[in-house]
């Protein structure tokens, strides 16, 4: 079997290729990208075969909707982990997955909890571990909260015991304190 070589550009080419519409930006940005927005879908959905469709999703929106992308907003990985977030925590605030997860019966729970937990998720190679490491505690404990595992503001708030004020404000010192290390 012959094992396929991965595709890598960069960024300024892959933005080139995606603005184009060119074969090579989807398979660059599915070897360059899938295993990192996979470890963020994960963590929110904690279930392998929700996370992969989810996945597949997230590429199919960034390639749909790569025309909203602007690098004077951010950089093109920091736009796809949102869009990878947002998938997410939109399909476990759904419906249809909470009625689909109060049917599983109690077995299928266990499996796919113990599923999951194989599944890890290393912002360490990202640079994010690090990066959370230099905020204060009750800061990057809410970072998690929100960003990790999709809780809402309020949900937050109520988990923490703290007023939702207090959550906005440290997640937005937080935010404010990682922006200074990409500037």
């Amino acid at each position: 079997m012959i094992k396929k070589r991965k595709i890598s550009l960069s960024e300024e080419e892959l933005i080139t290729a995606l603005q184009q519409h060119e074969k090579i930006a989807a398979e660059a940005l599915y070897d360059m990208y899938s295993s990192s927005l996979f470890g963020v879908i994960i963590r929110i959905v904690q279930n392998n075969e929700l996370a992969e469709d989810i996945l597949q999703e997230t590429f199919v929106k960034i390639w749909n909707s790569f025309p909203s992308y602007s690098s004077d907003k951010g950089r093109l990985f920091t736009w796809m982990v949102n869009i990878a977030r947002n998938l997410s925590i939109d399909k476990i605030r759904s419906k249809d997955y909470k009625n689909q997860t109060k049917n599983h019966e109690l077995e299928i729970n266990v499996t796919s909890i113990d599923a999951s937990r194989n599944t890890t998720y290393r912002p360490e190679l990202l640079g994010v571990k690090d990066l959370l490491d230099k905020l204060r505690p009750e800061q990057k404990v809410i970072l998690d909260l929100v960003y990790f595992k999709g809780y809402t503001h309020l949900e937050a708030a109520d988990e923490l015991s703290i007023p939702l004020g207090t959550i906005k404000t440290r997640l937005r010192m937080a935010i404010i304190q990682l922006r200074k290390y990409f500037n």
